[in-house]
């Protein structure tokens, strides 16, 4: 018994002596924590709040997605994006979206008119020709038919390593051009 109450005690002084250790740590972290969170505050520019109002930031961005205001905020950062030298972006305002014709509404009548398959190239090349004002680039063009192909609106076929695209209802792939002359 006297051997029982020992090693009990011994084991006290233990768990005592760590749950010592773990509360320092504990009490460290929670003072970097504040450090850290009146950090953020300094650098944004916010009133001081708790650890726990500070958590709920997500919050207003999925607001923002649904409402006008938030979504007008959000065009107006990519409007200037697209202002920047790069010019493969096409605009993407609101009065352009409902206006003009989705890209897969032109890749489909560019094919359609078409009596031959065509490669993403050649009609990338055609629809940037047709309309400079969108600089569709090829593999966009290519997403796009191969979007068409999965909703089976459009045909795929290969000759070589090239693959061609032709409307569904259009002339058929068997007209494609020659595996010599193959386009890129």
């Amino acid at each position: 018994m006297a051997a029982d109450l020992e090693r009990n005690a011994k084991e006290r002084e233990r768990i005592g002596a760590e749950v010592a250790t773990l509360q320092e740590q504990l009490t460290a972290l929670q003072h970097d924590h504040n450090v850290l969170v009146n950090i953020q505050q300094a650098l944004a520019g916010a009133t001081p709040v708790s650890a726990a109002e500070s958590t709920v930031v997500p919050s207003p961005r999925k607001k923002a997605a649904a409402e006008p205001a938030g979504g007008k905020r959000a065009r107006t950062k990519k409007t200037a994006a697209k202002k920047a030298p790069a010019a493969g972006a096409a605009p993407k305002t609101a009065a352009a979206k409902s206006s003009a014709p989705t890209l897969v509404d032109l890749v489909r009548r560019h094919l359609t008119a078409q009596n031959e398959p065509r490669s993403a190239a050649e009609v990338a090349a055609a629809l940037n020709q047709a309309h400079p004002e969108r600089a569709a680039r090829t593999t966009v063009v290519r997403n796009t038919l191969e979007g068409l192909v999965a909703k089976q609106q459009a045909q795929r076929t290969k000759q070589g390593s090239s693959v061609y695209y032709t409307a569904i209802g259009a002339q058929e792939p068997s007209a494609a051009p020659e595996p010599g002359t193959e386009a890129s």
